[in-house]
């Protein structure tokens, strides 16, 4: 079996439709490993166009690629951080019983640095009289207030007023209940592999990919979603395309209004993820950033001079 040199683990992070999930899966082949990924909605099942699950790309020449924290959530459900630190142990520990690597794929920057920086969190209960003080304010005044926090200021997945008061309640728990992070992460190395993508051909990527996803049912997926019982309010709650689909599916928004929001809302949220992976850099995590268009072999045998 191929190991990682004296890494752990070999992350891989980029925007969204910078193709990181094929990057991953090849060097999954080649290494003998299984994926984790670090995907905020991915977690959730029957949402697979409006999370750009993309599963056919773990099929590869007759080979599977496992996978872990993909279809674990119900949707409606409210996963988080908390959740995700506790189940990417819990996958890191069935990997390693099958004797296999480990390779953490995602674009959810704060999950990722859960992770890798070891964030001390805690299974957050409900502030009701917190909620009760911040339900009137706006987006961008949550959004401000979230980033005078030190360490965990997320502006990476919050683009609803829901999911920043969210947020702000998980800060203002750590708080009063500090922790000393998760003993099962402490001293984890991973080498960090960061998709370069230039910012023009991540635009076209992206609206091309709107256009097939919708092409290929996505709207229908999420009308599915809501006739199942998921409320509108819960899958606005997941902001991006399930708020700009689901407006459109209710009557708020015209198809046209929904596309050219969503297309902006996408690109702004790739903006912010580039923002994000930038800060990591300034809070100590090492990131080799590799362009998007290296041919795999050529990609592979870098990887491996960084891990010597």
């Amino acid at each position: 079996m191929t190991h990682f040199g004296t890494y752990d683990l070999l992350t891989i992070l980029g925007p969204t439709a910078s193709g990181k999930t094929r990057v991953a899966t090849h060097l999954a082949l080649h290494y003998n490993a299984e994926i984790i990924s670090g995907d905020s909605r991915q977690v959730y099942r029957c949402m697979n166009l409006g999370t750009g699950k993309d599963l056919s790309e773990y099929d590869i020449d007759g080979h599977h690629v496992p996978y872990h924290l993909i279809d674990i959530a119900n949707p409606g459900e409210k996963y988080n951080i908390y959740r995700f630190q506790q189940d990417f142990v819990e996958a890191l520990h069935t990997i390693r019983q099958h004797d296999r690597q480990t390779i953490l794929c995602g674009g959810s920057g704060l999950y990722l640095e859960s992770v890798l920086r070891n964030y001390e969190l805690s299974s957050v209960p409900p502030n009701q009289d917190l909620r009760n003080r911040l339900k009137d304010k706006s987006l961008a005044e949550l959004t401000e207030m979230l980033q005078q926090y030190k360490d965990l200021h997320n502006t990476t997945d919050v683009d609803t007023v829901n999911r920043a008061i969210r947020a702000i309640e998980i800060e203002e728990f750590k708080r009063l209940y500090p922790e000393n992070g998760n003993p099962a992460l402490r001293g984890l190395r991973s080498l960090n592999i960061g998709i370069d993508i230039d910012r023009e051909t991540r635009r076209k990527r992206i609206s091309n990919r709107l256009s097939e996803r919708l092409e290929n049912g996505m709207i229908d997926e999420i009308r599915s979603l809501l006739d199942s019982g998921v409320s509108p309010d819960d899958l606005i709650y997941y902001g991006l395309e399930y708020k700009f689909v689901t407006l459109h599916v209710i009557g708020q928004l015209s198809y046209d209004e929904m596309f050219h929001q969503l297309e902006i809302a996408i690109h702004q949220f790739a903006k912010r993820q580039m923002t994000w992976y930038r800060g990591m850099e300034k809070r100590g995590i090492e990131i080799h950033w590799l362009r998007y268009d290296m041919p795999l072999p050529e990609m592979i045998a870098e990887i491996e001079c960084l891990m010597q």
